[in-house]
């Protein structure tokens, strides 16, 4: 399971990129509002966690 600081440094990077993704969506003509970020938010922190536990443990197998 991922700690409170792994999840508060996935959320500072979600943030960084923002910008970026809500240009793209209203671009694309979709408005981004606070309520329509946060599932996306909490599907970003399972993605992040994942790619995170799988970087984990393929350091861990180099290192046997």
């Amino acid at each position: 399971m991922q700690s409170t600081d792994k999840t508060m440094e996935f959320m500072q990077i979600a943030m960084k990129y923002l910008p970026e993704a809500k240009q793209q969506l209203e671009n694309a003509g979709v408005e981004l509002s606070f309520d329509m970020i946060q599932p996306f938010m909490n599907l970003f922190t399972k993605v992040m966690n994942e790619a995170y536990e799988m970087g984990k443990a393929e350091a861990l197998a180099e290192k046997e």
